[in-house]
């Protein structure tokens, strides 16, 4: 019997949600905007809701925490994971199932837990030279918990953060 020796992190989950663009930036400001806590502000939340605080250490069992407000100055979203792979400019992974040095996270009263994979792809022959394949991915360990996050809008919120990202870098 051989090893399957694929990172865990690119084996289809069975409550996936997952998007893909080709966008006009390269895979290391895509890097540069999930792991460095000042750019992530600028882009992470869907206008008009803002992230006003970030601590990201890329590197397995480092933090990635946000906070985020809305106009009228309401909380919501954001919270506190571990991040659990981080190859610069090719994939960052992060899960809300733990904490920073892998310490497990409860459940927030109507939440859920989720990993977010992000991977920086080449690019179709045919896209523009500067280009990434970016593909972003909520594995899940529920159909209830992917359907929940479906239903608050994941492709719709993440490719609206994505778009603010792109023009952050435009």
């Amino acid at each position: 019997m051989s090893a399957d020796h694929s990172s865990p992190a690119l084996i289809a989950g069975a409550f996936d949600l997952t998007f893909q663009r080709v966008v006009p930036v390269t895979a290391a400001q895509l890097w540069q905007g999930w792991t460095n806590a000042e750019t992530l502000k600028q882009w992470f939340t869907p206008a008009p809701w803002k992230t006003i605080e970030a601590e990201i250490d890329p590197r397995p069992g480092g933090i990635f925490r946000t906070v985020m407000r809305g106009p009228n100055g309401e909380a919501g979203g954001g919270g506190v994971g571990c991040v659990l792979d981080a190859v610069p400019n090719e994939r960052f992974v992060w899960t809300t199932a733990l904490g920073p040095g892998y310490t497990p996270n409860t459940v927030q009263d109507g939440g859920f837990h989720f990993t977010g994979i992000l991977e920086f792809l080449a690019p179709p022959s045919d896209a523009p030279r500067g280009s990434t394949l970016y593909r972003a991915t909520g594995r899940h360990a529920t159909q209830a918990s992917a359907d929940q996050h479906a239903a608050m809008g994941f492709e719709v919120g993440w490719g609206l953060a994505l778009d603010q990202l792109v023009a952050l870098f435009a």
